[in-house]
């Protein structure tokens, strides 16, 4: 097997690998570590790098196979995190400015999940700015490009994660997701990515528009794992779900098994297009494509709307993120969302919105724990709901400021649509707390990755994850970009 090959391995390939001595974790570390250098200029996903420490924690990894210790399931496994999340003695920005030098002095408690597992945390991907972009670009660190076509973004927030998985820069990655920040990378980069149900890992350590230490954690906010094979996800899921440290005196997470198993046995519901949000023709027939073929594996197949509009849910979705985007203010631009929220009184707005008081934000959510329960009432009669990313496949790079999502546009069908629109198919899952896999199921005729959305019920994790470990196995899954 050459280089090129071990680099794009599973996560849980190159552990077995390291575990059965035929690599050691050095070796695998420096194998990256030459790929970044050549090949990282040209991408510019991964953008801070803790060469010392990582090698020293990989000289651990091998003696620890050396003496026959009990190893963990990414044991010796060289992998990058999004650079919101907290890395002991790695700078950590958040791609922000006002965090731009703060080097941390413990690790997020994912962070330590993955460390605890056997990971070697050798360095750090890009992403915007207090990761609010669907681009990845920041004043600190600049752009990141797409793999598969430089002139284009990956995606975002967790675009450098995307980015560095594709190309072959890293074993695994760790993102967050509020407004599709590990799916939309995912399917523009054509890698794995898993929003997990909302409360399953601990987020404490994730710098996402507000202070390192803060306490509070973002509304509908979550990490989890992205990588090139679907088990990458599985394993991800193992090592990362659990009560926190505060929690773990007395609760337990038990996720239940998938639901199903092989193809046959799932119900399926399909939603692949919409008139609220139309996707580009190209991405529906891709979609079509991937559908039939789990029709012909004797799935139940039933194309229908999700139980709840993508009006409807973006009615709410958008005020309950507005809300989330006020915490992240300075004191003095949320001093000044206030003046103005109290000048345009009932109108509406983004500054009401941003700073909505906590009884009209205690209604936005009993409206959303409705929605939850038509969600629920869903899911009896079907395992999981596919559904687009976002109406587009990888869109150009266009740093253009875009307070409202109107200035930049998506070319759709022919025709320039608001980039709002890539809101309304990662919504439902992020408001109604769902977990959602997005899984790699082809390209269009430019060579762009298309992924799909692979919704399951509440804390049924694993049945989402289940479908697209057994969707590559009929299809395909990840393929290497040209040049890497």
């Amino acid at each position: 097997m050459t280089d090129t090959d071990l680099a794009f391995r599973s996560a849980r390939e190159l552990a077995t690998a390291v575990a059965a001595k035929e690599v050691s974790s050095v070796e695998l570390l420096d194998h990256y570590l030459s790929r970044v250098e050549r090949l990282n200029p040209q991408l510019n996903a991964i953008v801070a790098r803790d060469e010392e420490g990582a090698r020293a924690a990989a000289l651990a990894a091998d003696r620890a196979v050396s003496r026959g210790d009990q190893l963990g399931p990414l044991h010796g496994v060289p992998m990058t995190v999004k650079d919101s999340v907290e890395v002991t003695g790695m700078r950590t920005t958040g791609g922000s400015t006002r965090w731009g030098h703060h080097v941390p002095t413990s690790d997020a408690e994912s962070v330590t999940r993955l460390k605890n597992a056997g990971a070697v945390v050798f360095g750090k991907s890009n992403l915007p700015a207090d990761s609010q972009d669907w681009q990845t670009y920041n004043e600190i660190y600049g752009a990141t490009n797409n793999p598969w076509d430089p002139t284009r973004g990956p995606g975002g927030s967790s675009g450098g994660s995307a980015a560095a998985l594709a190309a072959g820069l890293t074993g695994l990655e760790l993102g967050a997701d509020t407004v599709g920040s590990i799916r939309i990378p995912a399917h523009f980069c054509g890698v794995y990515g898993l929003r997990p149900s909302y409360g399953i890992v601990p987020r404490f350590g994730n710098v996402m528009g507000q202070a390192p230490g803060t306490l509070t954690e973002p509304d509908m906010g979550v990490l989890g794992p992205l990588g090139r094979h679907a088990d990458d996800l599985d394993l991800g899921l193992d090592v990362l779900a659990g009560a926190d440290h505060v929690q773990a005196p007395a609760w337990r997470l038990e996720l239940p098994a998938a639901r199903p198993d092989t193809l046959r046995e799932f119900r399926v519901a399909a939603w692949l297009d919409d008139p609220f949000c139309p996707v580009d023709s190209e991405l529906v027939a891709i979609t079509r494509a991937a559908l039939e073929a789990v029709r012909a594996e004797g799935a139940t197949v039933v194309e229908t709307p999700g139980p709840v509009g993508l009006d409807e849910t973006l009615a709410l979705y958008l005020p309950l993120l507005m809300a989330q985007s006020g915490l992240m203010q300075p004191a003095e631009s949320y001093a000044g969302l206030v003046e103005l929220a109290a000048a345009q009184g009932a109108a509406s707005g983004f500054a009401p919105e941003m700073t909505v008081s906590f009884r009209d934000w205690h209604a936005l959510d009993q409206r959303r724990q409705l929605s939850r329960r038509r969600w629920a009432e869903f899911f009896r009669d079907v395992d999981v709901l596919l559904c687009p990313v976002s109406p587009t496949a990888a869109f150009p790079h266009d740093h253009r400021p875009d307070p409202d999502w109107s200035v930049r546009t998506l070319r759709i069908n022919g025709t320039d649509r608001p980039s709002s629109e890539m809101i309304p198919w990662i919504a439902p899952s992020a408001l109604n707390l769902l977990p959602a896999a997005v899984a790699p199921i082809g390209a269009t005729r430019d060579g762009l990755p298309v992924g799909i959305q692979v919704i399951a019920p509440y804390l049924h994790d694993r049945t989402a994850v289940r479908f697209v470990q057994r969707l590559a196995e009929v299809i395909g899954g990840f393929r290497r970009p040209p040049g890497f």
